[in-house]
């Protein structure tokens, strides 16, 4: 079995995406403890927040590549295993072949060094193929990053704002307001300005 560093999907997509996002550049900012907290479109709020499992769920591009970077991870695990069983089988039936007593000095030897060439190319997919799975994991989690972090600059260019915060069931947040999610619209807001070809096409 493939022995990829599995950070998940989900867990890399969120670490790597919305955790804060600061809206405005200001020289003096003001101190959090003055900052008001008030329902987005009143025209005096300052903090917005993101539901990101409701972000992933709804936000096409982070759901299409999550899903071709899962199918390709479980690809890359079958093959590895297939080729690591066939490596076990081989060994199995040299064994047999010894204990049997019909196996010569010379076609042991020869055997064994073949068997440790498997097992040398194995171990040398196994880590190509990992380099490459995390690779990719990584370029999604960058895309994902800049289609959010491109948007929200547009979405807050009025500077309403002074910080979009992220928030998850799984996070250290334990109550957010619902007035001041602006999840819909931010996730129809990414569905409409990421290219479709940015949603279908494949992470290589």
């Amino acid at each position: 079995m493939m022995r990829i560093q599995r950070q998940g999907i989900y867990t890399l997509a969120l670490a790597a995406g919305i955790t804060v996002w600061s809206a405005c550049n200001n020289k003096n900012p003001q101190p959090a403890a003055a900052a008001a907290v008030t329902a987005p479109g009143t025209g005096t709020g300052r903090i917005a927040y993101i539901n990101v499992d409701s972000l992933e769920e709804h936000y096409t591009y982070w759901k299409t590549k999550k899903q071709e970077i899962m199918a390709e991870q479980a690809s890359i695990e079958s093959e590895l295993q297939r080729s690591a069983q066939q490596l076990q089988s081989d060994v199995a039936a040299l064994q047999q072949k010894a204990r049997s007593g019909s196996l010569s000095e010379a076609e042991g030897q020869a055997a064994q060094q073949r068997l440790g060439q498997m097992q040398q190319s194995l171990e040398s997919r196994r880590a190509t193929l990992s380099e490459q799975f995390q690779k990719k994991q990584l370029d999604f989690s960058t895309a994902l990053q800049k289609n959010i972090d491109d948007y929200l600059a547009v979405y807050n260019k009025d500077g309403k704002y002074d910080y979009i915060l992220s928030y998850s069931r799984s996070g250290q947040i334990l109550f957010a307001n619902k007035a001041l999610d602006i999840t819909n619209d931010v996730v129809k807001g990414l569905n409409e300005s990421t290219p479709k070809s940015d949603s279908t096409a494949n992470t290589k």
